[in-house]
């Protein structure tokens, strides 16, 4: 997950089971934000009305690096993180922006495969608060 712009633009994504609280849901289209660097929209392909708010963290958290399990990355037939997009859920929290880096969402832009990943270590928190870099 070194790469730092993503290639996964504008996409219809399939995960490879639905995204937490999201269940039956698994196919989305991901597309970017016109005029905000690094939002996207997450929306559901079925039409249930389902919309998240996606970051790229190399514009917000630049030393945001989450390691991933073999399990993990097996689910999306990878051999490493390198091969993979991530982006974290932006939410507002008490009137502020806050981003979710404990379960990034990881994709494969080869194949537009995509897991919403629980890291097993506790070195990101579940609830960060959101500072833009200076770049």
């Amino acid at each position: 997950m070194t790469n730092p712009i993503p290639t996964t633009r504008a996409a219809r994504l399939t995960f490879v089971t639905p995204p937490p609280g999201l269940d039956p849901l698994v196919d989305f289209d991901l597309a970017e934000v016109e005029g905000a660097v690094g939002l996207y929209t997450l929306r559901d392909a079925s039409d249930a009305d389902v919309r998240l708010f996606l970051l790229d963290p190399v514009h917000f958290v630049p030393e945001y690096r989450p390691s991933l399990s073999a399990e993990q990355l097996g689910a999306l037939d990878v051999a490493s993180d390198v091969e993979l997009d991530v982006y974290v859920v932006a939410t507002i929290q008490d009137g502020a922006p806050v981003v979710n880096l404990l379960a990034p969402i990881v994709v494969e832009p080869r194949t537009a495969r995509a897991a919403q990943v629980i890291l097993e270590s506790d070195e990101w928190p579940l609830r960060a608060e959101l500072i833009a870099s200076a770049a």
